[in-house]
């Protein structure tokens, strides 16, 4: 039992997940519960997810990965479940016509999406009618309304990627903070 509640308390401690490329085996999202209270970042590109019915309640979730998968609808449970969203990448999955992203509508703090890749990008006006669709949003994959690109500062980066020398620190950073947890 101790060992068990170890690695719950742990879970509740991390704040950034990435599982690219590990598949999922029913096009479902597991083993991700409302214990990773933290999580600020979650990463899923490419592990084949058809759904995102299963994500936990996320309140702190900022940014969610989804690109490369094969979702096609079902977004009403990111508006109820991950209330403080600002990103998310939906870029490479089957989403065919603009109705199917009007749940992000209940996400009052998104400001960035990235759809490139998806079929409803090719419809005439795509880009109007999303700003039209979702009046919060800053960036539509990586560009204003004004088409002008995101940079770095304005929230696209997430330091995951990042390789210069104050993305390393900031890693290492992390680094320090977490070996000073174990010694406590």
């Amino acid at each position: 039992i101790d060992m068990f509640q170890r690695k719950r308390r742990g879970n509740s401690r991390v704040q950034e997940l990435v599982l690219d490329n590990c598949r999922s085996s029913e096009g479902k999202i597991e083993g991700i519960t409302e214990e990773f209270s933290n999580l600020e970042l979650l990463s899923l590109i490419n592990v084949g997810l058809t759904s995102v019915a299963d994500i936990p309640k996320l309140d702190k979730l900022k940014k969610l990965e989804l690109s490369d998968n094969r979702i096609s609808g079902g977004l009403e449970v990111l508006a109820e479940r991950l209330v403080n969203l600002t990103h998310l990448n939906l870029s490479g999955n089957k989403f065919k016509d603009i109705s199917t992203l009007e749940p992000l509508k209940k996400l009052p703090q998104l400001k960035s999406l990235d759809l490139f890749n998806c079929e409803v990008t090719n419809l005439a006006d795509y880009r109007e009618s999303i700003f039209k669709l979702l009046p919060q949003l800053t960036y539509l994959d990586g560009y204003d309304i004004d088409d002008c690109e995101a940079s770095d500062s304005d929230g696209e980066g997430d330091g995951v990627d990042d390789e210069d020398e104050e993305g390393e620190a900031l890693i290492s950073g992390k680094l320090r903070e977490n070996e000073s947890d174990r010694n406590i």
